[in-house]
């Protein structure tokens, strides 16, 4: 399963991720520091991109059901950077809410259909 495989790129990209996180972490913690927290609003969107692909995130970002989600953040981010960092903040958690409230069910499905087999077939006690 080629889409699967670890490359490098998608390492990188989990770890841009993971700094993202982090920074805007540190943001929230450090009393809504703007300079964190776009740091870290910019390494999360980059570390997205590298990891699934560029065309795959901006087919995602600009779905039509994603577009109140995508607004919302980048709207968010644009508060962030004015220097309104509770504002954008919170535009910015309602819009990864609404960006990836699907995100379980299809994580669900890929296992549930994956054409390896059940993954609860495998687990159930003879």
């Amino acid at each position: 399963m080629k889409s699967f495989e670890m490359n490098d790129r998608k390492k990188i990209g989990l770890g841009l991720t993971g700094f993202g996180v982090f920074f805007s972490f540190l943001g929230i913690v450090f009393f809504f520091d703007k300079g964190l927290i776009a740091m870290g609003n910019i390494l999360f969107i980059s570390g997205v991109a590298l990891t699934i692909g560029l065309k795959s995130s901006l087919q995602f970002f600009m779905k039509r059901s994603n577009y109140k989600g995508t607004i919302s953040f980048g709207v968010g981010f644009f508060f962030v950077v004015i220097g309104w960092p509770i504002l954008g903040m919170i535009l910015e958690a309602y819009g990864f809410v609404v960006l990836f409230s699907s995100l379980p069910a299809t994580v669900e499905n890929a296992f549930l259909f994956n054409p390896g087999g059940n993954v609860s077939d495998e687990m159930t006690l003879v």
